[in-house]
């Protein structure tokens, strides 16, 4: 390869600003990987497969993946299942059903998965590093971290403190960056950054149920309607059930 050539792939590689979006499928990572772009990132989606009750939120992030061309989406199968009980996870686990907003918020939820993200963010940064990203987004918001202890600022700015003592990157004074753009959104604002950016909500999916349509009474799904309602606008997804919170 001669001199032009090595430096060529040398600017397309530290020239370019890349990114990698933990995509789930759901609303939340849905608007978070479109933010991303908004910001000018080449996109790299990582998704897990981590031993959930149904695939339905892998499968509408390979349909989100498509449909904002990201340079590569990884798909990596991590069976959590095998060591962190969660009514997610574990088949003999009932998901919460009809529950208040208070019931929701008061207590950590069955639905709480023992240290995802801190798997999840750790492979991140492993091939945020290998693809030479400067940066990491995870759609995690106020309505998660009052029930889930790894969606809290806090725990995210600690995370950012791992990537720069724990990577090559952040010893050499060049640290991967991670960024939470909707932390401090509700639901209602969440929809409303989506719908300004044109999301494809019909490919997103956030019941914690695996059904043809949407249950509608879980916590993810009474959030998500929620957020709709106080928007005056129309879910596009359909639901077994209607109810307001």
């Amino acid at each position: 390869m001669g001199n032009e050539a090595v430096l060529n792939v040398w600017i397309r590689v530290h020239m370019t600003n890349r990114a990698v979006v933990l995509l789930s499928g759901g609303l939340d990572s849905g608007v978070t990987l479109a933010i991303a772009q908004e910001d000018g990132n080449e996109l790299y989606a990582l998704t897990f497969d981590y031993g959930q009750k149904h695939a339905k939120e892998v499968e509408s992030a390979k349909k989100l993946a498509e449909y904002y061309k990201v340079k590569k989406h990884m798909i990596l199968r991590i069976p959590l299942e095998e060591i962190a009980e969660s009514s997610l996870t574990t088949e003999e686990a009932p998901i919460p059903e009809d529950r208040t907003v208070e019931e929701m918020t008061i207590t950590i939820p069955s639905t709480y998965v023992p240290g995802r993200n801190i798997v999840l963010l750790s492979y991140a940064l492993s091939w945020a590093e290998t693809v030479h990203a400067d940066t990491i987004y995870i759609g995690t918001h106020t309505q998660d971290y009052s029930g889930y202890p790894d969606c809290r600022p806090e725990f995210l700015r600690a995370f950012q403190n791992v990537s720069a003592l724990g990577t090559r990157r952040g010893a050499e004074g060049r640290e991967i960056e991670l960024k939470y753009p909707i932390i401090d959104m509700t639901k209602a604002q969440i929809v409303a950054r989506g719908a300004e950016l044109k999301v494809p909500f019909e490919l997103t999916w956030s019941c914690y149920k695996g059904g043809e349509k949407a249950c509608g009474v879980c916590d993810s799904c009474k959030f998500r309607l929620t957020g709709f309602k106080e928007l005056g606008l129309e879910d596009p997804l359909e639901y077994e059930a209607h109810e307001d919170m």
